[in-house]
């Protein structure tokens, strides 16, 4: 046995008698499945994040803001992605809310809301989300919420802004324009007309 094959036993017996089982050489030994959220989500928090209430007088523009405490939310076990985590934590969210109470939602979109999702709303009123995406309770919540914000947006009534002046007066110019257009054609046709007729208004 040579001094490299010496050292390197002694260096294995110094890491497994310091309780070092997670690192050799300096390297770390641990397993990471492909599903982890950081691989999943690598650019996210994976904390919940509800902005705050928006200002007064929106108009008909949903800010994003959904309180949770207008919304009926479960848990149940997932048949999604997890591994060993499936059918044994509670993932799967589901969430709830009765659309014509949802005063949180501006009124025409609302109502847009009521005819289009009609056939997904319940007889007791209730429209119900569902995610199981990943095996975060949490991250499975704020895809739900994201869906919900998506539908929402989707159906947004939209203003249209006034014309400006420089529109008004393109329109202005066009208009007058086609007047033109039309009072030449006129007068081409009654000129065709006349050179039609001979002397004494008698056509030749």
């Amino acid at each position: 046995m040579n001094k490299i094959t010496r050292a390197f036993i002694s260096v294995l017996r110094q890491s497994s008698s310091s309780g070092g089982t997670n690192t050799l050489l300096g390297r770390q030994l641990s397993y990471r499945s492909d599903l982890s959220l950081d691989k999943l989500y690598p650019s996210a928090r994976l904390q919940i994040y509800t902005p705050p209430p928006p200002p007064t007088g929106s108009g008909n523009k949903f800010s994003g803001f959904i309180p949770m405490d207008r919304l009926e939310i479960t848990y149940s076990r997932s048949s999604g992605p997890g591994g060993q985590h499936v059918n044994t934590v509670n993932t799967k969210v589901d969430v709830r809310f009765k659309v014509a109470q949802a005063d949180w939602i501006p009124e025409q979109t609302r109502q847009k809301l009521l005819k289009v999702l009609a056939n997904r709303i319940t007889k007791e009123g209730y429209f119900y989300i569902k995610s199981d995406l990943t095996r975060s309770q949490q991250m499975n919540l704020a895809d739900a919420l994201e869906k919900l914000r998506s539908i929402i947006r989707a159906q947004e009534v939209s203003e249209a802004a006034p014309p400006s002046e420089e529109t008004l007066e393109k329109l202005r110019r066009r208009q007058e324009r086609a007047a033109r257009e039309r009072l030449q054609l006129k007068r081409g046709r009654a000129q065709i007309k006349a050179d039609r007729q001979g002397p004494g208004g008698i056509d030749l």
